[in-house]
């Protein structure tokens, strides 16, 4: 081989390793800085829906969030009225140390006597009963939702 051809395979090697590594840099900068921006959504409440009244309440409502795979099997989580967020943040509800889970994963969102999920936005998706949801969903008790290498349950 001549020595220009083997400069220009150099050359081109240096520059396609330099782009790579600025691709990844840029992906890692965008996944750990986007959620920061970005405000979690909450389901706004209809105005025109009568307050609840105890008969709604006196149907099967879920309770608790039990974490049944991962980091933290065995945690349960007791449910409020407030929105749950899932993520590696510190000032996350659930924090799950996990390389998997962006750092605003997703949200579960009280709604009546249901549970909203939403993912944020994660870079690995949210997964209920192995299908990735893309809109808010409904999480029914006893169907798996999935982040990362966690499991967890609604139950009651």
């Amino acid at each position: 081989m001549s020595e220009l051809l083997l400069s220009i395979l150099r050359i081109s090697f240096l520059v396609a390793l330099w782009w790579f590594v600025l691709t990844v840099v840029s992906v890692l900068r965008r996944d750990l800085q986007a959620p920061r921006d970005a405000k979690p959504l909450t389901p706004a409440r209809s105005t025109n829906q009568p307050s609840q009244r105890p008969t709604l309440r006196s149907r099967k409502t879920s309770t608790k969030l039990v974490i049944v795979e991962g980091a933290l099997t065995g945690t349960v989580l007791p449910l409020g009225t407030s929105p749950i967020l899932i993520g590696r943040a510190p000032d996350s509800t659930i924090v799950l140390e996990d390389d998997f889970v962006s750092t605003r994963h997703a949200q579960l969102t009280p709604n009546g006597n249901h549970w909203i999920v939403e993912d944020l936005g994660s870079t690995n998706g949210t997964w209920i009963d192995r299908t990735r949801i893309s809109a808010p969903t409904v999480l029914r008790p006893g169907t798996q939702l999935r982040i990362g290498r966690t499991s967890m349950e609604l139950g009651s």
